[in-house]
């Protein structure tokens, strides 16, 4: 009988192993660094207060069913209940025999909700918007809820995790909206949070690699259509939410009655989702490696 020879995986070279590793770092900087920007904007400096400001004061309206949804979500984001998440991720993890995904997602957690808590503590929010409130920034709320998504799409099988990366950012999308409604936040704390919880997440991402080296395969069609869809609802909302930050900005500055409170509050939710999409993104292109060659053998590398 003639054996069929399988083909070798192609090798990694040096540079593109090197440059695998490194790219979870490189993007935790970078969101890092976006979380300062988001600081320094909307906390730093008047116009950017007074347009985050905007946003959160025109959430004040009451619609019985949209009311309903965002109350019950906010209801469910409690502290208790993502800690079951999160334990429950982890134990998946050990079950998957992957240990390093549940020292990652207990790393993810702790980390990102900490320095949520320790910069809403010590950061200061000058007073430049005549609007006197205590400093929210970052949002734990949204840092809560994204982090419990990010863990869960971590510790699934690679051919899971896109489509539940869907609906964590459907998740994470509506509890952060519902801070702003609820006035709990403004849009500006919701955009740190998801960065910082990025941040944390891509360090976590970079431990395992440096565990599990080895080449990948490209992502699964599932996680491509994902993709697609969240890639289109970034951009779009991204369109919109720049739009209106603009004429906000106008606004504030030159017309006072150009647009309404509404339409702050909803240039608010623009950028909240777009920046949704985009971390989530991210977040699915990070974790989606796996090791290629002979799927029967022991894992190499990558994050499977």
């Amino acid at each position: 009988m003639t054996a069929v020879a399988s083909r070798p995986a192609p090798a990694r070279t040096a540079s593109g192993g090197v440059r695998h590793i490194l790219t979870p770092l490189l993007v935790a900087v970078v969101a890092a660094a976006g979380a300062v920007v988001v600081h320094r904007i909307f906390v730093g400096t008047a116009l950017g207060q007074e347009v985050d400001t905007a946003a959160l004061r025109g959430g004040d309206f009451r619609h019985p069913r949209v009311g309903d949804v965002l109350g019950r979500t906010l209801d469910a984001t409690r502290l208790a209940v993502l800690a079951v998440v999160c334990l429950a991720a982890a134990a998946f993890g050990v079950l998957r025999r992957r240990l390093d995904l549940a020292v990652a997602s207990a790393f993810l957690v702790v980390t990102a909700n900490l320095a949520t808590q320790q910069l809403k503590s010590h950061l200061d929010r000058p007073l430049l918007d005549d609007f006197p409130a205590p400093n929210s920034f970052p949002s734990g709320h949204a840092t809560a809820a994204a982090s419990a998504a990010f863990v869960l799409v971590l510790v699934f099988p690679r051919a899971l995790r896109g489509m539940v990366g869907l609906v964590g950012a459907s998740y994470v999308a509506v509890v952060s909206v519902a801070t702003v409604w609820a006035e709990w936040h403004r849009p500006g704390d919701v955009l740190a949070a998801l960065l910082i919880v990025l941040a944390c997440g891509s360090v976590a991402v970079f431990g395992v690699r440096l565990r599990r080296f080895g080449p990948t395969r490209p992502l699964h069609l599932p996680n491509r259509l994902v993709m697609a869809i969240l890639a289109v609802t970034a951009a779009l909302a991204a369109t919109a939410g720049l739009v209106g930050v603009l004429s906000v900005a106008l606004s504030e500055r030159a017309l006072p009655d150009l647009v309404s409170g509404r339409f702050a509050f909803l240039t608010g939710v623009a950028g909240i989702v777009a920046v949704t999409a985009a971390t989530f993104i991210v977040w699915i292109r990070l974790t989606s490696g796996e090791p290629a060659g002979d799927r029967s053998g022991p894992v190499q590398g990558g994050i499977e």
